[in-house]
């Protein structure tokens, strides 16, 4: 760590939909060949799917180096998780450029903080923190008074307007207006974007709350470590996780096992959840499944280690039956 200096370093936040892994992919579609670049993913539920998506478009081997902090805000229990995670990261990758994904349930001011401290004083370098909104949410008050959104908004030095070919005439003023009751605008820089489409040069300004100090938040228990090398008998694990009055249940499934990629769509678009990911061996190949605002896509990777998928919803009943349709989809094992 000592050898490390100024590692440009970038937290991407966003709520629960907003496109932040979109966004990263298209960024990391733009980094110079000859650079290496790290990723640190953190998810609100126990089992990673962001990994598998970045692992499956690109690998180590043409400079991109991921790690996940599965479970919940990685800024938590004194910040050990994210810390182990992240020297892990900066030691494999000596990277050129660094890019944090908090959870969309997350807190990123503590995380700005921790990043802050003074063992990372020299080591890293943090630029623009950029979040992503969909302005269509601020006329919803369950995101409007969600003190996550509000705070993600209110630390970022860019907010990218994401998804704005799906806006109407009066969404975006709505954000602007909604914006200008909790943020100084001339501190700001706003870009409405469609897909994801984050510009680099948008990375390169200071992170100008990096030094504030966190009203610090307080969780229930964590939940234990969830071991995806060590699946029971039956083939595959299920686990839970809750907090930020949304609930999640992940599953892990034997690599061995393939599944019907056309059931599993027509499964995936019929589930009522704020946020569905998946990357599954299918017969195909290996398919990748993305759901927020009950658009469902769908792409294909090169590589993933397992199955696996994660739902996040803010009513649990949303899984009733989940567990036995994705066995359904299951052609051979």
């Amino acid at each position: 760590m000592s050898a490390l200096h100024a590692i440009p370093c970038n937290v991407i936040t966003g709520f629960l939909g907003a496109g932040k892994t979109t966004a990263i992919l298209e960024l990391l579609k733009q980094k110079p060949a000859d650079e290496r670049w790290a990723v640190l993913v953190n998810e609100f539920g126990e089992v990673g799917i962001d990994g598998s998506l970045y692992n499956g478009s690109e690998s180590e081997a043409n400079g991109l180096f991921v790690r996940e902090v599965p479970g919940g805000c990685m800024c938590c229990t004194a910040g050990l998780p994210m810390q182990i995670a992240l020297n892990r990261l900066l030691t494999a990758a000596r990277p050129h450029r660094l890019l944090i994904e908090p959870t969309g349930l997350g807190h990123p001011r503590e995380i700005l903080e921790s990043l802050s401290a003074e063992h990372y004083r020299e080591v890293l370098d943090l630029k623009s923190t950029l979040a992503l909104v969909d302005a269509r949410k601020v006329h919803d008050e369950r995101y409007t008074q969600h003190a996550s959104f509000r705070q993600q908004l209110a630390i970022a030095d860019v907010i990218i307007a994401n998804k704005a070919d799906l806006y109407s005439d009066g969404d975006l003023p709505a954000l602007m207006a909604f914006l200008e009751q909790i943020v100084d605008l001339n501190e700001k820089a706003v870009y409405p974007v469609a897909h994801g489409q984050v510009d680099t040069d948008w990375l390169n300004g200071a992170a100008t709350a990096a030094g504030d100090t966190a009203q610090h938040h307080h969780h229930g228990e964590s939940p234990a470590t969830l071991d995806t090398h060590a699946l029971p008998e039956q083939g595959y694990v299920s686990v839970d996780n809750q907090g930020e009055g949304f609930f999640s249940r992940g599953w892990v499934f034997d690599p061995a096992w393939t599944f019907d990629a056309d059931r599993l769509y027509q499964l995936l678009l019929g589930i009522r959840a704020e946020r569905i990911k998946g990357v599954f061996i299918t017969a195909r190949g290996i398919v990748a499944y993305n759901k927020a605002d009950e658009v469902l896509s769908e792409f294909e990777l090169d590589d993933t280690l397992d199955s696996r998928i994660e739902c996040i919803s803010s009513d649990s009943a949303a899984f009733e039956g989940l567990e036995a349709a994705l066995l359904d989809c299951v052609v051979s094992r």
